[in-house]
């Protein structure tokens, strides 16, 4: 069976990209898609991070559709934010960076190099 992955448009390939360019999120990543969904505060101790920190990587991750987020309660009335892995699937080619371009909608001189 043939995988069939959709042409993405330029500024949703730059958060992608962006999202993906960091040490942190990929951990993360790696951690969401081998042990399932977990809420912030145990991902935070299996990464080795702090929860405001491992915060702004997952809004970054949900920023770029990497990512979801679902607010539960517990048991015990606690207020729970699980994440997941998305399914996902990129082919990063010259042609589809090409067609990517296409549609860019961002200013390349006023996007943060650091972000």
């Amino acid at each position: 069976m043939k995988s069939k992955t959709a042409k993405l448009p330029g500024d949703q390939l730059l958060a992608i990209l962006a999202a993906l360019s960091n040490p942190h999120r990929l951990r993360i990543l790696a951690a969401l898609q081998s042990e399932g969904r977990n809420y912030v505060s145990q991902l935070a101790r299996e990464i080795g991070i702090s929860r405001p920190l491992l915060h702004l990587h997952l809004q970054k991750l949900e920023g770029a559709g990497l990512v979801t987020s679902q607010l539960e309660l517990s048991q015990d009335g606690k207020a729970l934010n699980y994440f997941e892995v998305s399914s996902f699937a990129i082919e990063l080619t010259p042609a589809a960076i090409a067609e990517a371009v296409k549609t860019l909608t961002s200013n390349p001189e006023s996007t943060n190099p650091e972000s």
